[in-house]
């Protein structure tokens, strides 16, 4: 049988990596032997271990090794990483390195250097000198650019299930409507309000069902009260916000409850063609046309906004970014500082916003649908939790817990 000896190192016990590990091996055909282990007596103390992995054939031991590189598994036979030219622009070479939303590193003339940037489903491009990686999206990548292939030399760091304990410190992988909520948002509105008092972020992905749930009104109070520093959205979150403002209405239908207005499918159109006439939504805020409402107060606590449009967008409103790959930059280019992301109602979204986020940022994702916060849930973060609930009742009760006097 062919055989391969990987290292782990860290909190391997206390944050079941080990299990995990041996589960994959095992999983994937393998065995395997722990030929050392020494296990850490505090949780300060790092655990080690070695584990030779068994297979039938060399083949399958690559397999398994590609697995478990992303519990932190090492080879234990160290070398530099390798690189290829990318032959194309937007082309990387035949087995490059594909990244995980974890840390990594990449062995460079004998010694690791942590890879910058990180983000999920991306490539490793080394500088000219051969000193330093970042991360590198497909769509970026130039003809000649140093891009790692294969796994030798690049390894991955697990979290390390964080000391503070509050609802963040456990894998919240189950995601049911009847589990009770209110624990869980009392945690988050903590955590928010000490990044708001310590100078960190915190990131909403947003969808239109927050206008027509009834949730315009606490967002924009949070949004106002220094708790939301990044807003990502569509078309139809702004859109529709700001015909709540000009109709009292969300895709047509009276928010206060009373009945259909004439015509009140056009408001949404009504809204945007007005904000395409005076030029921009800042300028609207500027000039008096929207006061209130979400939109309106992001621009006066200069909020980082980035719209993505679809294809089924009406208008676009100015301001939406249409091309997908600048609307990704676009979006990558805000994350920096970001502590904190919470993923409301919307699963293209949530889904984007996931899978730009390294793993280290906790992340809420909140949805009636369970399958949303599910798929965000298995991302593999110690600190993603998922909420099966609408995205009012969310906004709503967080907002009391942050001091909303409705």
């Amino acid at each position: 049988m062919a055989h391969e000896t990987v290292f782990l190192h860290g909190h391997v016990i206390d944050s079941l990596l080990l299990p995990k590990v041996l589960d994959t091996i095992l999983q994937f055909g393998g065995t395997f032997e722990l030929a050392d282990i020494h296990i850490g007596k505090t949780r300060e103390e790092p655990s080690s271990v070695r584990i030779v992995v068994h297979a039938e054939t060399p083949e399958r031991v690559n397999q398994i090794l590609a697995e478990l590189q992303s519990h932190g598994a090492t080879i234990e036979k160290e070398a530099d990483c390798q690189w290829r030219p990318a032959p194309a622009d937007g082309v990387f070479p035949e087995e490059f390195y594909a990244t995980t939303h974890l840390p990594t590193e990449v062995r460079l003339r004998g010694r690791w250097v942590p890879v910058t940037g990180i983000e999920m489903d991306l490539g490793v491009r080394l500088d000219p000198g051969g000193q330093h990686g970042m991360t590198v999206p497909m769509a970026e990548v130039r003809k000649g650019d140093r891009i790692v292939v294969g796994r030798d030399g690049v390894r991955v760091a697990p979290l390390e299930r964080p000391a503070k304990l509050d609802v963040f410190g456990f894998m919240e992988s189950e995601v049911s409507s009847e589990r009770p909520h209110g624990h869980m948002i009392s945690d988050i509105a903590r955590r928010m309000r000490s990044l708001r008092d310590g100078g960190g972020k915190v990131l909403l992905a947003g969808g239109p069902a927050i206008i027509h749930a009834g949730g315009r009104e606490p967002l924009a109070w949070l949004i106002e009260s220094g708790f939301i520093h990044v807003l990502f959205c569509g078309n139809a979150l702004a859109a529709h916000d700001m015909e709540a403002h000009l109709y009292g209405t969300s895709l047509g239908f009276d928010l206060e409850g009373g009945p259909t207005p004439h015509h009140g499918h056009e408001h949404h159109l009504r809204t945007i063609n007005r904000i395409r006439a005076i030029g921009s939504i800042e300028e609207a805020v500027r000039a008096g046309v929207i006061t209130t409402g979400i939109m309106a107060a992001c621009v006066r606590r200069q909020v980082k906004v980035v719209m993505a449009g679809t294809i089924r967008d009406d208008g676009p409103l100015p301001g939406v970014i249409t091309d997908s790959i600048k609307a990704q930059a676009a979006m990558r280019a805000a994350l920096p500082g970001v502590g904190l992301a919470l993923l409301v109602a919307s699963t293209l979204h949530a889904v984007a916003t996931g899978n730009l986020l390294p793993a280290s940022v906790a992340t809420v994702c909140v949805d009636i649908s369970p399958a949303v916060p599910t798929k965000l849930a298995d991302r593999g973060s110690f600190q993603a939790i998922g909420l099966v609930m609408d995205a009012a009742s969310f906004l709503r009760e967080l907002a009391y817990q942050l001091g909303w006097k409705e």
